[in-house]
């Protein structure tokens, strides 16, 4: 085992959340002087394989979730293991290349194929360190367990046992992977407020869509307007379709870099992929509320949340305004975010890395 603390950190541009979990553990990596590096998975496939299924991954959430839903249920859940994949291979034997170049201390991973194709490495005695998955799932399917990999970080006590009980693998709770600035005192949200045209009273209601922009957020969003109780201020991600058709709904944003900011004039979150936006407004002290979750993981992970006591589900439009009215009462409101601040009370996820425990030549 090499003697460098270093760190390979392996990815993928699919839609936002995986790298920026990847950007942030770095970042914690750095300050304690461990050298890491990010990986996109995707890049590592021939014949430009990781652009036509980024795309073709984004064109089934925008024009066919169904097909996505039949495609994670044939393949992502059944409770035996799929057998290894072609995709699997073709990325497992570039990674090996690069861990032959770079010669990491541990690999870590936050994408399920990442996952999978070093997983495969480790299984078959390709890789000489430990491989570690990060999972940014609340639900965790199938295809993020591999036995080849050495442990699995997750958000919450119920994952991590039902992972253990997949794979026989070691599972830890980690606090979830946020930037730093989600969890500062919030700050004077007037500016926030007066820059998206908000009037004075008026509760802000975040409606996530992802870095993608999908789902049925549209309806959400008239909901909340119809409502007149509640502001939706849709956040589009990089959809610019979305954005103009909402141009006259409650309030329509692009791309947001100010996320604290927002959150920290938010009444509430509603979310549709249980994904890293939960787990920010979490730690900045905002309620998250699932509705009309997005297929396959979206709605897996959604239901999980909810079970952990960490968000409300709505089936419908009734439980929705139903659910943010229960919001206005203190004592609700306060039971909420106590539930998504204890997941921070947990050892960092930084701390189950090879780095922090002595290597060999250091006993």
């Amino acid at each position: 085992m090499p003697t460098r603390r270093t760190v390979l950190i392996v990815s993928a541009g699919m839609g936002a959340g995986h790298d920026a979990v990847a950007v942030e553990l770095a970042r914690r990596l750095a300050a304690e002087g461990v050298e890491a590096e990010i990986v996109d998975v995707l890049k590592l496939l021939p014949f430009r394989l990781g652009v036509a299924l980024r795309g073709w991954y984004g064109w089934m959430m925008r024009s066919a979730p169904w097909l996505y839903a039949l495609i994670y249920r044939v393949f992502f859940v059944p409770d035996r293991a799929p057998p290894t994949s072609p995709l699997t291979i073709m990325a497992a034997a570039r990674l090996r290349g690069l861990i032959r170049r770079r010669r990491p201390a541990e690999v870590v991973s936050t994408f399920h194929l990442a996952a999978q194709a070093v997983g495969h490495l480790r299984l078959h005695g390709r890789l000489p360190v430990p491989s570690t998955v990060l999972l940014t799932d609340f639900a965790a399917h199938r295809l993020w367990l591999h036995p080849g990999n050495d442990r699995y970080l997750c958000s919450d006590q119920a994952t991590a046992r039902a992972v253990h009980a997949a794979t026989g693998r070691p599972a830890f709770c980690h606090a979830p992977l946020v930037r730093p600035e989600f969890r500062r005192p919030a700050a004077d949200a007037a500016p926030v407020r007066a820059r998206i045209g908000a009037r004075a009273g008026e509760r802000l209601v975040l409606v996530s869509a992802g870095a993608w922009g999908v789902g049925g957020v549209e309806e959400t969003a008239r909901v909340l307007a119809r409502s007149g109780r509640y502001l939706p201020v849709v956040l589009c991600g990089h959809n610019r379709e979305l954005r103009h058709l909402l141009r006259h709904t409650g309030v329509a944003l692009g791309w947001c870099d100010d996320m604290p900011d927002l959150m920290a004039a938010a009444y509430a979150l509603v979310d549709n992929a249980a994904g890293l936006t939960c787990r920010e407004a979490m730690a900045a002290g905002v309620p998250v509320i699932s509705y009309r979750p997005i297929p396959g993981h979206g709605r897996d992970g959604a239901r999980a949340m909810a079970r952990a006591g960490l968000s409300m589900y709505a089936g419908d439009a009734g439980e929705l305004l139903t659910a943010l009215d229960r919001l206005g009462c203190g004592a609700e409101r306060m039971r909420r975010i106590a539930r998504g601040a204890a997941l921070f009370d947990a050892a960092p996820a930084e701390s189950f890395l090879t780095f922090a425990r002595p290597l060999p030549d250091e006993r």
